[in-house]
């Protein structure tokens, strides 16, 4: 009870200072459950308040917990919308009807892009893409580590990074969790980089094709989309 009581309190203070998604699995530096966690990582990057500039790369968050990834792994991608109850976070992924659903704040949908960083976010490299419905809460986003990418295991250095641009605001949204990942000896890393928005405030007109849902869950990820991620075809 007095867990269920913390996590009610948690989300309450994120629902009144934001209300958008961040990446929730794999948890992300200044993600729900973290130390640095203050409400703001749902936040597009330029967002700023009386207390908080989120900031690229990451957020501006310090390194979080490690997740322990392989090549070769499906990573079962989750999302946290800020309105979403303890029961919620506990339950999902999974659909409910339109009256009982949760407000996300999803902008209509847009593209999120999943990348791999070796240098602690100087550089990123394209694993995985989902579009026009990406993200929604109430779906697991499947994406794919490389079979062929080399271990980095350095510490703060290696990050499994979400990446989305909006559809119906001019937002850009950017999470990192920091990983170890175990690859194979002589690996590569895909060659495609991500999609970095020019993000200054007022000054982003870029968006991106989305589904037209602005709270209620869209469609999710099409088998084809799931099948191009597990291949290697963004």
């Amino acid at each position: 009870m007095k867990f269920a009581a913390a996590l009610l309190i948690l989300v309450s203070l994120v629902a009144s200072a934001t209300a958008h998604i961040a990446l929730l699995y794999p948890t992300p530096r200044g993600g729900y459950g973290t130390k640095a966690y203050n409400g703001r990582v749902h936040t597009w990057i330029g967002y700023k308040d009386k207390t908080w500039t989120q900031r690229f790369p990451c957020g501006g968050y310090p390194p979080g917990p490690v997740t322990r990834m392989k090549a070769g792994q499906v990573i079962p991608v989750r999302f946290l919308a800020s309105s979403m109850k303890a029961k919620d976070i506990k339950s999902q992924p999974k659909l409910t009807s339109p009256n009982r659903q949760f407000s996300q704040a999803r902008h209509g949908g847009g593209t999120c892009e999943f990348s791999l960083s070796y240098d602690g976010g100087k550089t990123y490299r394209l694993i995985g893409r989902y579009t026009r419905s990406c993200p929604d809460a109430y779906y697991e986003w499947p994406v794919r580590i490389p079979k062929n990418v080399p271990s980095c295991t350095k510490k703060n250095q290696c990050l499994f990074v979400w990446s989305w641009t909006a559809n119906i605001l001019a937002q850009y949204y950017h999470n990192c969790a920091d990983i170890y990942l175990t690859g194979v000896k002589g690996g590569k890393l895909p060659k495609e980089g991500i999609s970095i928005v020019d993000f200054k405030p007022y000054k982003m007109r870029v968006t991106a094709p989305g589904d037209g849902s602005k709270h209620k869950a869209g469609p999710g990820p099409t088998k084809k989309q799931i099948n191009d991620n597990m291949n290697g075809r963004y």
